[in-house]
This record gives structure tokens, sequence and C-alpha cells, in this order.
């Protein structure tokens, strides 16, 4: 019996370890991706690069994901004056998912849906969601994190702006 106890500790462990892995560190060089929008196009982060750029890593079926959506779209008015590019990223979700979630969903959000093939989960060591990004000019992650309100989200614009800025 004591040695069942432990054998389920090690793998309990080991199944638990990928989450222990860090985030992103702060000014760590964002991984690049390529990835195919809903719209048949195909986008890489790197074709920000110079802007300050919103990363959401999400799935269609994660009640938070939708509430960061909320958020962002209470601050879509301010993250378009400062030219933050909006990049939502699904992870282990279909197009046709997607698609039904959009259609169903109706945040009103102008910015860049990009369907994950494993590479940026991969990338960004995702094994919580939502996880909230923010990439500076100068490609460096400067948070990672989960979900932050429509004032968390301009209050790191404007420090990431105010860094640029003074550059």
């Amino acid at each position: 019996m004591l040695r069942w106890k432990q054998l389920a500790l090690v793998f309990s462990f080991l199944f638990l370890l990928p989450a222990l892995a860090p985030a992103m560190e702060q000014g760590e060089p964002a991984p690049d991706f390529k990835l195919p929008t809903l719209e048949g196009e195909t986008v890489r982060l790197s074709d920000y690069r110079g802007r300050i750029i919103l990363l959401k890593l999400a799935t269609t079926w994660c009640p938070t994901c939708k509430q960061q959506s909320e958020a962002i779209e209470d601050a879509e008015a301010y993250l378009k004056e400062k030219n933050v590019a909006v990049l939502e990223v699904f992870l282990q979700d279909s197009e046709s998912m997607v698609r039904k979630y959009r259609e169903k969903n109706t945040v009103n959000l102008d910015f860049v849906t990009l369907l994950d093939d494993g590479s940026v989960r991969k990338a960004y060591n995702v094994y919580l969601i939502p996880r909230v990004l923010f990439i500076d000019q100068e490609f460096k992650v400067r948070r990672d994190g989960s979900i932050m309100s429509a004032k968390q989200l301009i209050l790191e614009v404007d420090k990431m702006a105010d860094v640029g800025d003074s550059e």
C-alpha cells in the first residue's frame, strides 16, 4: 500500500511539473510565431514589432477568457488611440469552434483572431488561461499574467508608452 502511495505521489508531481514552469520573464524577447487568422491570412507576431502588443491567449470554453475580452472592449478606444495591436490566440480550438464562439459572443473588438497550431502554447509555456501578455516596441515581454481589468490594461499601456517616449 505504501508503495502505491509513493508511486501516486511521483506521478502527481510529474503531471504537475509543467505547470510549475515559469511564465515569460519581464524583459525576455517575445517568441515569434506565425499563425492563420479566421480570414485565412497568415500573421506573424513580429509583424507588429515597433508597436505595443496586447497578446491574449484563450480558449472558447473559458468563462474568464470572455470576461477578459469584455475588459479589452471597455478599454478599446484607448488602445486604438495608443495604436496598441491586440491579438487573441485561441488554443486547443478548431476554426469552426472559434467561429461559433465569435457569433455567439458578440464582443465588438477590432483585433486579430489567431488559431494556434500548438506552437504558441509550447513557446509561451501555457498551462493556465487566460494569459495576458504585453510586448513592448522592442519586442520584449513587459507583462505576463492573468486577467486584467480595463483600468489595469490602460495603466499598463501608459507605463509602456512612457518608457517608449523617454527612450
